[in-house]
């Protein structure tokens, strides 16, 4: 930093920040976003809340935006690039201390594998840097496998698993237990894993962390390495899968799919009108219920199916189609699973979170502007 103005308390700083940096994005202005930053480092804001207090808190509301329909899926990709170039930039102009040779923690910061979103990840790979250790970050979607074996390699003194994505739950249960099976103690972080850490802990990841500033302190107090070869994870722990239901849903996916489509063309004769691109759009909502159905049967916790289906409904009903229209799949599917009694419940409970909302003129179908 080459300021010498104190933070004030207030938080003036970041805030002056954030607006400038919000209006350089809405401008697609990456020189006025890099101003904005370098400024409040200038004035004496620090790295860590540049990252958080700022550019997180943008990144946020652009989100935010793309749900309410007010940015495009190409705006909010636009965002994202600037912001990631900033962070790199904020890399080089506030460079961390670098601690001894030797004497700094390794801590490996990665996606679990089918994980698309970066930047929390990122930024938490950041402020780690800032606050003295050494960052292996791999970045999105990392194989557990790849992930695993650069583990054995590193040996570093934790893992910290990102995902926003509550369907990439399973897999991240297979990260989690394989790198305890080597003696790495395992951070979670991200809203897949709720809100409370409820996911996090019944997946029996060693900590869980709200943000990127409460996971650097817990990795500051130091996790508790497990015994390598130790299973953690036990059938009486997740006593709900002996059931098997989730195991058999997850591989009849496709033909549940397919079926649900041949279903909602015969029921529903507007799909029969419908564009490539809406017949698309539809086939994607439709894996998705189903990738959050298994991932409330991996969980047992019908909330991950019910709260996709009120943000898929939130960003319907900005896009001027009712969320009702997730009803016809739904149904489909109960007939399906009619021999599933723990799907057919989580069902069941989607459909009538369907009900509780504001009740509007349906669709003819899962429709979708193209």
């Amino acid at each position: 930093m080459t300021g010498t103005t104190a933070v004030r308390d207030d938080g003036a700083l970041p805030a002056r920040a954030r607006e400038e940096l919000w209006q350089a994005v809405c401008d697609r202005d990456e020189y006025a976003a890099d101003r904005s930053v370098f400024t409040a480092l200038d004035d004496g804001a620090s790295a860590e809340d540049v990252l958080l207090d700022v550019i997180a808190a943008v990144q946020h509301q652009v989100g935010l935006e793309w749900a309410a329909n007010r940015f495009t899926v190409a705006q909010e990709h636009a965002a994202t690039a600037i912001h990631d170039r900033i962070i790199a930039a904020v890399a080089h102009r506030a460079p961390a201390t670098s601690p001894p040779p030797g004497t700094a923690a390794t801590v490996v910061v990665a996606c679990v594998d089918g994980e698309w979103h970066a930047l929390p990840a990122r930024l938490l790979a950041e402020v780690l840097r800032h606050r003295g250790y050494r960052v292996d970050f791999l970045g999105a979607q990392v194989p557990t496998p790849h992930l695993i074996a650069h583990l054995h390699q590193t040996a570093p003194t934790a893992v910290a698993l990102s995902s926003s994505i509550p369907a990439r739950l399973p897999v991240a249960h297979t990260a989690i237990t394989a790198a305890q099976a080597i003696g790495v103690p395992v951070l979670a972080g991200g809203a897949a894993f709720g809100t409370d850490g409820q996911c996090a802990r019944l997946l029996r990841a060693d900590a869980w962390a709200p943000d990127a500033r409460a996971a650097a302190d817990l990795l500051a107090h130091g996790l508790p390495r497990p015994s390598p070869g130790m299973i953690r994870q036990t059938v009486e722990d997740l006593q709900h899968l002996t059931d098997q239901e989730y195991t058999l849903v997850t591989r009849g996916k496709r033909q549940l799919v397919k079926n649900t489509l041949a279903g909602l063309d015969e029921r529903l004769p507007a799909m029969l009108t419908y564009t490539d691109a809406q017949r698309e759009h539809t086939a994607e909502d439709v894996a998705h219920i189903v990738d959050f159905l298994t991932c409330a049967l991996c969980t047992d916790d019908s909330r991950l199916l019910t709260g996709f289906l009120n943000w898929t409904g939130d960003v319907l009903e900005a896009r001027r189609v009712p969320a009702r229209v997730l009803d016809p799949a739904l149904a489909l599917l109960q007939e399906q699973l009619k021999d599933f009694p723990r799907a057919l419940d989580i069902l069941a409970q989607g459909r009538a979170a369907l009900e509780r909302r504001d009740a509007r003129p349906s669709a003819p179908g899962l429709g979708h502007d193209a």
